[in-house]
């Protein structure tokens, strides 16, 4: 009985297609958009995990409270700051195995004829720091080589300075004159899509202490742990110890203190507001649509009086008229997200695609689990259903005997 169902269903529709077509507008429009939303959505944060597990599942940063930062590169303010011997005292917490300090300063760069005040970073190239940096995004290398305990007047230039900072390009060998002082690029990082850190150029610490005088301050610190399962016992010890070597209380902190899961954290929370707002309007898509089945369905009833007369004069309950109409809308819905699924499935891969060819970017990658096919479908026939059950319940009431009137 129930195919029968489906089968007059499907042949009520196919006998107005402009209607039917019409009608499931809104349905395919909200479901595609909500399927490509959430397929890149949720390829994204399983992006976001993978480099994560890869590269910074044991990492935590340390700043002055009050946002001075050298990664990612900004620069804020702040009468707070990190000393030296405090880089002393992280090393003894049990479960670090490496600290180091990264320094900032805006120097003028020279290349050629032109001159750019761009940031300088400055990182310890001691060999157990070297086998770490690697680990780090935005500071891995694409050409040339990392920086070597020998080097002194050595650079590693950002992406966006070796290509485009400059008339032009700077490349290994090259040289850029900093406060005056020369030195040879023997790399080029990575891409990091920061655009700060992709115009940065990274000396050995020690050189930079020449060059700049920092003193005893320092910017950042990075702490790497012995083992990823234990960072967030680590990172507690770290707040403990700093708090008491800066005699301040819990709350009055003049450090803060982040693993690569909390930053991960909050941009997947940042991201997942934004998705959903998102995915709010692709459901006013939704509504109007469901609205449309509504319509189309009043009009179906209207348009079948005489019909629906025949059928209960020769035996149909009720629940059978209930169910004819019902079923239409259900399918309306069904074929509308089936059209959906496939419109948002191909629109999350073209924007993966394009992205991808664009900015070199792997990080926007669409991805399909079942929850989310079947749980689109599954809405876009109820969105169906409801949407016809006003309709199929005034079909199923009426008088069999004013229908073959009309």
């Amino acid at each position: 009985m129930r195919a029968e169902y489906i089968k007059i269903a499907f042949n009520n529709i196919l006998k107005r297609r402009l209607r039917s077509w019409l009608t499931m507008i809104g349905i395919f429009i909200g479901i595609s958009a909500v399927v490509a939303l959430i397929s890149l959505g949720q390829g994204a944060q399983a992006a976001i995990d993978e480099e994560f597990a890869k590269s910074g599942a044991d990492r935590i940063v340390i700043q002055p409270a009050g946002g001075f930062s050298t990664s990612p590169i900004s620069v804020e303010m702040t009468s707070e700051k990190l000393v030296e011997r405090d880089i002393e005292i992280v090393k003894g917490v049990r479960g670090v195995d490496v600290v180091t300090p990264m320094r900032s300063k805006i120097a003028r760069v020279k290349f050629k004829d032109e001159t750019k005040g761009l940031f300088i970073i400055a990182i310890s190239t001691d060999k157990d720091v070297l086998q770490r940096v690697e680990t780090v995004d935005f500071l891995r290398v694409e050409k040339g080589r990392q920086l070597t305990p020998q080097d002194q007047y050595k650079a590693i230039a950002g992406k966006a300075l070796a290509d485009d900072l400059f008339e032009r390009s700077v490349a290994i060998g090259d040289k850029l004159i900093i406060d005056e002082v020369e030195f040879e690029v023997v790399g080029i990082q990575k891409d990091s899509g920061n655009p700060g850190q992709n115009a940065m150029v990274r000396i050995p610490t020690d050189t930079a202490k020449e060059l700049f005088e920092f003193g005893d301050d320092i910017g950042t610190m990075m702490v790497w742990v012995k083992d990823a399962k234990n960072i967030d016992d680590v990172a507690d010890r770290i707040a403990r110890v700093l708090r008491k070597e800066h005699d301040v209380e819990v709350g009055q902190e003049d450090f803060t203190i982040q693993t690569a899961s909390q930053i991960v954290e909050g941009f997947k929370q940042i991201f997942g507001a934004v998705t959903a707002v998102l995915i709010g309007i692709a459901f006013i898509s939704l509504i109007v649509g469901g609205i449309g089945i509504m319509n189309t369905m009043y009009t179906s009833v209207l348009e079948r009086t005489k019909e629906i007369g025949i059928m209960k004069a020769i035996g149909a309950r009720n629940s059978d008229v209930l169910q004819i109409f019902l079923t239409e809308a259900g399918v309306l819905g069904f074929v509308g997200g089936l059209i959906g699924l496939a419109i948002g499935a191909g629109i999350s891969k073209l924007v993966e695609f394009a992205i991808g060819v664009q900015y070199g970017i792997s990080l926007i990658k669409a991805v399909f689990p079942t929850s989310l096919l079947v749980g689109a479908m599954v809405f876009s026939v109820g969105v169906g259903i409801l949407s016809g059950a006003l309709p199929a319940l005034q079909a199923a009431k009426m008088n069999p005997v004013d229908a073959l009137r009309k």
